[in-house]
């Protein structure tokens, strides 16, 4: 099969890798239909992730068609059309009992174009399939199901839930790339007063007043000042969602949090950032991190069904599979291309 392969910071190929095949009784072998690329996979590139290996297929988030199973899978076979998730569960394991999918120890989590070979290619091996692949409602197009494999359920639940907005919130979410974007939406559905975006690009941030952002500035407007001003009595946001990744993000979100606040960060971080103890110390403020456990795959996938949630307009650009690594060029220069999220179909 042809797929894409990881060979060191900043060199990637198209090419041939081996077919996958069965190898434990509750493996599924899928052939891709569509699959897109995340901004995880821009940080492996980057060589920010050591743990992906030379000769990695690289990818997480893709939908496709079942073509095998192992004697052990019980809820998919041959023929069905299904949602890859970004995070493969034992479904046995403390943590997974606890749906705490993403740091299960019996040898799930993100395994997926991590610490296996991933979805960026013709076929996958999926680990797990009952309970990591989910079936897809015929209603529900490829290219919608796409942003269920990791950003909606990512934004969701490492940003929103984490973050514990409730009504009436003033939310700020630095970043509006398409983990942001997907903050914004979901965030929507416990009706914040106001939802503040920033980010570096106009074009993010037009894409963001899109989604439903009320406010919508650059990074040098958003000054901590400026963003207290938009609070409903001055002293700062209720949630920050810090979704880029950087130092400079994080600490800003740390400085526009009210006293009691929450600060969410969901962006993947390569570098370390400084946490201003000296003057958080003494203000209540929560911190959270994590990877999404994807627990909130089925309820996003039924308000998706049900036309409840609309992400239309999230992915920019479309390519046949076999135009991979123009699609790494697009996404990766979204600053000049404009994209958001790439999406890649099978011919």
């Amino acid at each position: 099969m042809k797929a894409l392969t990881y060979h060191g910071p900043g060199r990637r190929t198209w090419g041939d890798a081996p077919d996958p095949v069965v190898r434990d009784p509750e493996d599924a072998v899928v052939r891709v239909d569509a699959v897109t690329i995340c901004g995880t996979d821009l940080h492996i590139l980057k060589g920010d992730v050591p743990e992906v290996t030379e000769g990695r297929v690289l990818g997480h988030e893709a939908v496709g068609t079942v073509v095998e199973t192992g004697p052990g899978v019980r809820t998919v076979a041959a023929g069905d059309r299904v949602l890859i998730s970004c995070i493969s569960a034992c479904g046995r394991c403390t943590y997974c009992r606890a749906a705490s999918y993403g740091q299960c120890t019996g040898g799930g989590g993100w395994i997926l174009g991590h610490l296996i070979d991933g979805c960026q290619a013709e076929y996958v091996r999926t680990p797990f399939a009952d309970t990591s692949l989910y079936g897809l409602p015929d209603g529900v197009t490829d290219e919608d199901a796409l942003l269920l494999a990791d950003i909606l359920p990512t934004a969701y639940e490492v940003g929103v839930r984490n973050g514990q907005v409730t009504p009436g919130d003033t939310v700020a979410i630095v970043g509006a790339g398409p983990i942001g974007l997907a903050a914004i939406l979901t965030a929507r559905l416990y009706s914040p007063a106001r939802v503040i975006a920033i980010d570096l690009a106009r074009t993010r941030l037009d894409a963001a007043e899109r989604f439903g952002a009320d406010t919508a500035l650059t990074a040098a407007e958003a000054t901590p000042e400026a963003v207290r001003a938009l609070s409903r009595d001055g002293l700062g946001v209720d949630v920050a969602i810090e979704a880029v990744g950087v130092p400079g993000t994080f600490e800003l979100c740390t400085s526009l949090v009210r006293p009691g606040g929450r600060v969410a960060n969901v962006g993947v971080h390569g570098k370390a950032a400084t946490l201003h103890l000296e003057d958080l110390w003494i203000r209540d403020v929560t911190i959270t991190t994590g990877l999404v456990d994807t627990h909130s795959t089925p309820m996003l996938l039924d308000l998706l069904a049900a036309g409840r949630l609309d992400v239309g307009g999230l992915v920019t650009h479309r390519f046949g599979l076999h135009e991979m690594q123009d699609a790494y060029d697009v996404f990766a220069d979204a600053a000049d291309t404009g994209a958001l999220k790439v999406a890649l179909f099978r011919a």
